[in-house]
């Protein structure tokens, strides 16, 4: 928190010169006003480098300026010309670090030099980096294989991906958790049931050919801005944007091409949602139902009136299952029932499905409001479902979108992050590396967390990210990581989770992907997916942060030479010098997938993947796609409780920060500014608890577990929120989230509607 905290209401659009302001101060902040805008000009284009933020869509001919406003801060959050070195880690002992705030720690600058942990000091202290390989390996090796957890952020690319999966499976297990157990992994436990496979069907070229663009639970204004130029063009076609979200968010509400002259001289805006649909959170599973039981009343219609039906017959008869026992479902629910469970009105959601039914093609866009549900799974299902009702998966200008996170979330899960052993080609692997992989399941996120609390994991090693404050539950986690034997963290920048570390721990600082990467096979470039399935090369253009840093492929390689006996099948050394053999890997254990790798991986605008259902093959159990029957109308029905005080908690992120990395603490577009630790509430729900606007409250847990939980230190802050929710920040609000509280197949966290109850604060 800064010492001036406002809060007033934005009125701006998405993009505009808010964010050609918010651009410009980061640049200058982080002391690269020159450099750093020569480096954006390589951002997201063939030849250049991608962005180390979010993974939408690349486009084939790119703008001359192809970021956005989050992608430009995340590109100089890393080539900063700030820097921490040996010299600060013994002026601070690590004890006084753990009470610094999150932005400070990253603002610090890039890490320059391999640190361990020295006892004795509690300080940070340098080692080489064949010691910190030795020392790792001879950690690792005194421990059996279910005791180690080998973690991945979602940023590394697939070379290193690949190295680090077949890492892990050589030490012996599948202990593969990443960033998408916390997101996403709700989708690829759903799509493969319904559709047959784990991902999109869309390209980003569908909108260009839609009519109709159904939203659910996707923030693309801070999130994923570059998303709102295929949305503005979409608008400006016609097309009707149909948004569902309990937050009034700006991004999908209206928007100012920052990079259009004319839009900029002129403040034009463009609207971008033709609906706005404000549904209560967990509430998403009776909109579809209730949207699904309005397009079949208008199919009943156009049966009785012999008009043309609403429905695609043919498609759910030659390629589905399933559709009367859904249509059953859907049928016998009531309107009080779907009003009361979706928080809208049935004039609202019969007004979309008659919208959805004149339209020829229809993408259906989600996000974590969806899927960080404790029934994400069906939730998704259930759009899916929506789909399928009028043949919108598998046809030009349709399909199911779903918007992920980080830059490499999905490309990781591609190549082996996963502690799934039936989504690894095993055969492959030991055909190609004579050895035989572990079948027994590994551990997911939430696993993890709980092998880390019951004393079960004893190392755990992270290929990036601030695990420690991205998982729940952070008050048993915290006090529980620091039991662990070893801890090892590739990192560009300092964060929370070197700070709470086990009794052997290192940090070993890498390079970024937007730096240079020479070795001694030459000048390299990496390789990653985007949300719809398209492969990019990438290739850094800026000067390495210190003359110490490794690339992420050399200390995977390092820390597998250390822990690993010699496989003549593999030679890490020229796989940490040449990452082209490591994509001739990835090829072989992949040929359907990455056919001619080194040769395609500049095609402009990616080259995809195949991804059967975009065809209308569909890989699932029956040869068909699947009407899935969800078991009810709540996402999250084990936290809803009759005491009208027991609120609804949404957790989010400000548009001044992407995941952990909190960039500022200003969230322009809710009218923040200089502050975290705000409460969002409803007028109504405010004057009903007896409180008023900025006013100082604590949150408490309400889960029912026996657990106390709570954050104390929010400000109520007035907001266009449904009545019974409030919203608060991640990951400030994590310490609020029981493990437990999870998406049931996926165990995603449901951190989308955690029961919460308001303290006011002692004076």
């Amino acid at each position: 928190m800064t010492d001036s905290v406002q809060l007033d209401p934005y009125e701006g659009p998405a993009g505009g010169w808010g964010s050609a302001k918010s651009l410009t101060e980061i640049l200058l902040r982080e002391q690269i006003p020159v450099t750093g805008g020569l480096m954006l000009r390589h951002q997201n284009k063939p030849g250049g480098f991608m962005c180390v933020s979010c993974a939408w869509a690349k486009p084939g001919k790119p703008a001359v300026f192809e970021y956005c406003e989050n992608g430009a801060k995340a590109t100089a959050w890393e080539v900063t010309r700030k820097r921490v070195g040996a010299d600060f880690f013994a002026a601070h002992t690590v004890t006084e670090l753990a009470g610094w705030r999150d932005y400070d720690l990253e603002e610090l600058g890039r890490l320059t030099v391999p640190l361990r942990w020295d006892a004795a000091t509690d300080r940070y202290r340098p080692v080489s980096w064949d010691d910190a390989f030795a020392e790792i390996g001879a950690e690792l090796k005194a421990l059996e294989p279910k005791q180690a957890v080998f973690y991945a952020s979602g940023r590394a690319s697939l070379e290193t991906s690949y190295m680090y999966g077949l890492l892990a499976r050589l030490y012996g297990n599948n202990n593969l958790p990443d960033s998408s157990n916390m997101c996403h992994e709700s989708t690829s436990v759903a799509l493969p049931e319904s559709i047959g496979s784990p991902v999109g069907t869309v390209l980003l070229e569908a909108f260009e050919h839609t009519d109709c663009i159904l939203f659910f639970g996707q923030n693309p204004g801070s999130n994923a801005p570059r998303m709102l130029h295929p949305l503005q063009d979409a608008s400006r076609r016609g097309v009707p944007i149909i948004t569902f979200n309990p937050f009034r968010e700006r991004g999908l509400e209206r928007f100012t091409n920052p990079q259009a002259p004319l839009e900029m001289l002129t403040r034009s805006e463009t609207r971008i949602s033709s609906q706005y649909l404000q549904v209560k959170a967990g509430g998403d599973l009776g909109a579809i139902y209730g949207i699904c039981k309005a397009l079949l009343a208008l199919d009943d219609a156009a049966i009785a009136s012999g008009a043309e039906r609403v429905l695609d017959t043919a498609f759910i008869a030659e390629h589905t299952q399933g559709f009367e026992a859904f249509a059953a479902s859907v049928r016998e629910k009531t309107w009080d029932e779907l009003e009361r469970h979706s928080g809208l009105t049935r004039k609202a959601l019969e007004q979309t499905a008659a919208t959805y039914a004149k339209a020829k093609a229809t993408i259906g866009v989600y996000g974590m409001g969806l899927t960080q549900h404790r029934m994400g799974v069906e939730t998704v299902q259930a759009l899916v479902n929506l789909l399928l009702m009028r043949g919108n998966i598998g046809k030009r200008g349709a399909g199911i979108c779903p918007v992920r996170g980080h830059s490499n979330v999905q490309g990781q899960r591609t190549v082996g992050i996963t502690e799934k052993p039936e989504l690894v080609p095993n055969d492959k692997l030991r055909q190609l590396y004579d050895f035989e992989p572990p079948m027994e399941k590994g551990f997911n996120t939430v696993e993890a967390c709980e092998g880390i609390l019951d004393g079960s994991v004893k190392a755990f090693v992270a290929l990036g990210g601030n695990f420690i404050r991205a998982v729940p539950e952070t008050t048993l986690m915290e006090a529980a990581w620091k039991t662990l034997r070893l801890t090892v963290q590739i990192s560009t920048k300092l964060n929370r989770n070197h700070l709470i570390h086990g009794e052997v721990a290192y940090i070993l600082p890498c390079l970024g992907r937007i730096e240079i990467d020479q070795q001694a096979g030459g000048r390299q470039a990496v390789s990653m997916e985007d949300s719809t399935a398209c492969i990019h090369g990438s290739k850094g253009y800026a000067e390495p942060a210190g003359p110490e840093l490794l690339s992420e492929p050399r200390i995977v390689a390092g820390i597998a030479k250390a822990t690993l006996a010699p496989n003549p099948r593999i030679d890490w050394d020229r796989w940490g010098s040449d990452y082209a053999s490591v994509r001739d890997a990835i090829e072989a254990t992949y040929p359907d997938q990455f056919k001619d790798f080194n040769a395609r991986m500049w095609t402009p605008g990616g080259f995809r993947r195949p991804i059967p259902a975009a065809d209308r093959d569909w890989k699932t159990e029956s040869g068909k796609a699947n009407f899935v029957t969800p078991r009810g109308l709540s996402a999250d029905p084990d936290t809803e409780q009759a005491d009208p005080d027991v609120m609804r908690l949404i957790t989010m992120r400000s548009n001044d920060q992407f995941n952990t990395t909190i960039y500022g603490y200003d969230d322009r577009f809710r009218g923040v500014k200089g502050t975290r630790m705000v409460l969002f509430m409803n007028r109504d729900d405010i004057a009903r608890l007896g409180l008023r606007d900025a006013q100082n409250v604590d949150l408490v847990g309400a889960a029912n577990d026996q657990v106390v939980r709570r954050v104390d230190g929010f400000r109520v802050l007035a907001y266009d929120i449904p009545k019974g929710c409030v919203g608060g920040y991640y990951p400030e609000c994590n310490p609020l989230i029981p493990l437990w509280h999870h998406a049931e197949r996926s165990k995603v966290p449901a951190a989308k509607s955690v029961p919460v109850r308001i303290e006011v604060a002692s004076a």
